[in-house]
């Protein structure tokens, strides 16, 4: 029996999935070990083992793995914490400040106290080398070798850890930075490279500057790490795959990642969105909003028939421009703390308690309240059965967290205080919702949502009433969505080339030759991966604007209007992607299109988990009742005793009236007075607004008939 596991390292928790041959998926979640997580990895490695029936031993289990695809917050985390690597930059001489200057515009244009981010590599270590390429990559000066061996040797001597190579125009000619990226091979063996021309061929010096910068920031951190989960992998006995969760939704080899650090940059949460689809499409839905609370951070992502990529963000105020899933993320998680501010009004993180010493609750020394603390006040979180049972939690600890720093200094009840952090939290959770949906141009009320984490079916009834979204589905596996969503992840490649030619003037020629160039290089990725031809697919993006526009607008580019030459067809689909973004479009005719960059994404299929249809089990949900305990109801902003069910009984078709409690030993569902339940064929929670239940009702009768 060979096994497919999924993980998830997280700020708090490290969640796993497993799969076994058609069997169910079994979950399972440890303590993150911030120190080093591959600790963390190898601890949830060992409980799986020993639930197996018979129980083994980690080496044997070790021996049944076929692959593992790993999600991680390492590069993330060096970010947002400012703990990278100590780098040297070599750029084109007079511009080294680019780093520093950024697009010139203060992001806060009103906030004269507004600081500039701190540049990831200071101004010593950048280092300006002569020579010059003109836009078409012709050479204006020749490299000054004299200039780059002595650059070099600086950062020699400053004993840099890494070192990103970024020079102006050589996305039009790699030549001068291969040059310098042999002579800094030859001199620093053991700097981590970082060089532009590998990592992003693209215009606009700036963007393609700092992503290189940040590819070099992060690279010697998950360096570190992969040698420390390789080399735990190894000494249990695992041989067998082993695969990195990638920014833009797909997964790639250790090595890749070693290389092109910056692609994991949203590793964790990127498994969410695709994870989504395959739990609202039983439902006749090929879209969804996808949240993910965890520990620390609360992520939101958006899917319309794939999930939604964009080619440029930032994290912590840092460019990059590579392809990632446009997911927004926000210190709000279940260790997030709640403090007072200046003003005397409420707020919710972004700091967090983490797992250690987390929050006051978990009784491991933390003292300040977190939004875990509030939940347990207000009665979400039964205390003797948290994870299960195996960790239970200090109620009163909780309580006296939020009296001291809460509740006294705001002349509130212990109860109210915790209201308010939960409400606080939550508004900040349906903020966030509202980045990726309605600055999107998109209605949150026309997508299902899709709670993930382990808290994140308490706040999502609150979530969804804010946005007035009738329809939420909580998978089974929603505590660990992200693994599992690993799981059924392709192999992903991105290649892009700066292509500038207004559309009705296109080379098609030289067009064609750029993209079977990507292309090329792209199977030559999945050879090495062993996928066989058959199982590719190629998929192309052109980066269009309107003449004399300054951003351009990302779509997706038929085969068939490529092969065609369909100019009103490629046109088409660009004014259409202007007008969903932006509200308008501007007439063919009048408004010349010009195209800036070229894209080929090459996708290798994997095998993916299968659907497990349950039988139907009735709408009496009442086999399933253990208890009842006092919840705090926000429609009525006062307690009231409500029914708690034992998710794991639950059968398809089962109905459960709001208010009322569901708990499995990975979460909990709070099911708000303004929601009712049903559970559908895949098991999942399918939470609906009172009076809509016509959302529900058909699909419900559809997936009886399909299981009879």
């Amino acid at each position: 029996m060979t096994l497919k596991i999924g993980i998830d390292v997280g700020g708090t928790f490290t969640d796993f999935v497993v799969i076994h041959g058609t069997a169910e998926p079994a979950i399972f979640k440890t303590l993150s070990t911030p120190a080093d997580p591959s600790i963390a990895v190898v601890n949830g490695l060992a409980e799986i083992a020993a639930s197996m029936d018979p129980p083994l031993t980690l080496e044997a289990l070790a021996a049944r793995i076929d692959t593992i695809v790993h999600g991680t917050t390492v590069t993330t985390n060096a970010t947002l914490t400012g703990t990278g690597a100590k780098c040297g930059l070599l750029t084109t001489a007079g511009v080294r400040d680019a780093l520093e200057m950024r697009r010139g515009i203060r992001e806060e244009q009103y906030n004269n106290r507004y600081t500039n981010v701190k540049p990831l590599v200071p101004r010593y270590l950048r280092q300006g080398i002569g020579g010059r390429l003109d836009r078409d990559g012709n050479e204006i000066a020749p490299l000054d070798e004299a200039e780059l061996d002595a650059a070099i040797a600086l950062l020699g001597d400053e004993k840099v850890d890494a070192v990103a190579i970024c020079f102006m125009n050589s996305f039009a000619n790699p030549a001068h930075e291969r040059a310098a990226a042999e002579r800094v091979r030859r001199a620093l063996p053991g700097a981590h490279l970082s060089v532009s021309t590998d990592l992003l061929p693209s215009i606009r010096f700036y963007e393609r500057l700092s992503t290189t910068a940040l590819n070099a920031y992060v690279g010697p951190k998950l360096n570190h790490y992969l040698d420390q989960l390789v080399g735990r992998l190894k000494g249990i006995g695992f041989g067998g795959l082993l695969l990195i969760m990638q920014s833009n939704g797909g997964v790639i080899s250790p090595q890749l990642a070693r290389e092109r650090a910056a692609l994991t940059l949203l590793s964790g949460p990127a498994g969410g969105p695709g994870a989504g689809l395959f739990y609202v499409r039983p439902h006749g839905q090929d879209k969804c909003i996808v949240t993910d609370m965890g520990g620390t951070s609360f992520e939101t992502s958006i899917a319309v028939g794939t999930p939604m990529l964009k080619n440029d963000g930032e994290i912590a105020r840092y460019k990059i421009a590579l392809p990632m899933l446009d997911i927004h993320t926000i210190g709000a998680g279940g260790g997030s703390i709640g403090w007072i501010d200046e003003g005397g009004l409420l707020r919710m993180g972004p700091q967090s308690a983490g797992a250690d010493p987390g929050p006051a609750c978990y009784g491991r020394g933390g003292t300040l309240p977190a939004t875990t603390d509030a939940n347990v006040v207000l009665g979400y979180l039964d205390p003797e059965f948290f994870a299960g049972g195996k960790m239970k939690l200090d109620l009163d600890a909780a309580r006296r967290a939020i009296e001291e720093h809460i509740a006294r200094p705001l002349g509130l009840s212990i109860e109210d205080a915790a209201a308010g952090m939960y409400r606080v939290a939550c508004n900040s959770m349906a903020q966030g919702v509202r980045e990726v949906t309605i600055k999107r141009g998109f209605d949150p009320r026309e997508f299902p949502l899709i709670p993930a984490g382990g808290a994140g079916p308490i706040h999502s009834c609150l979530i969804c009433d804010e946005l007035e979204i009738p329809l939420q589905i909580v998978p089974r596996e929603s505590s660990v969505l992200c693994a599992f969503g690993m799981l059924m992840s392709e192999l992903k490649h991105d290649f892009v080339r700066t292509f500038v030619s207004r559309l009705d003037a296109v080379d098609w020629a030289r067009l064609d030759a750029a993209i079977d160039d990507m292309a090329a290089e792209g199977a030559a990725q999945l050879d090495a991966e062993r996928i066989p031809p058959a199982r590719r697919r190629f998929e192309i993006k052109f980066d269009c604007r309107y003449v004399k526009q300054y951003h351009e607008v990302s779509f997706a580019v038929a085969r068939e209007h490529l092969e065609r030459h369909d100019l009103a067809a490629i046109a088409a689909a660009f004014h259409a992607e202007h007008n969903r973004l932006y509200g308008y479009e501007l007439a063919q005719e009048h408004t010349p299109v010009e195209i800036i960059n070229v894209r080929v994404q090459a996708i290798g299929l994997t095998d993916k988990p299968q659907a497990h249809e349950k039988a139907w089990g009735g709408e009496d949900a009442g086999h399933a009742r253990k208890g009842e305990r006092p919840v705090y109801i926000p429609e009525s902003r006062g307690f009231d005793t409500v029914p708690v069910y034992d998710g794991h009984r639950l059968r398809f078709g089962n109905r459960i009236t709001g208010p009322a409690m569901i708990e499995q030993e990975t979460t909990a569902i709070f099911v708000s007075a303004a929601y009712d339940c049903v559970i559908d064929a895949l098991g999942s929670f399918s939470l609906y607004r009172k009076g809509r239940e016509d959302l529900v009702q058909s699909c419900i009768r559809e997936q009886k008939e399909a299981v009879a």
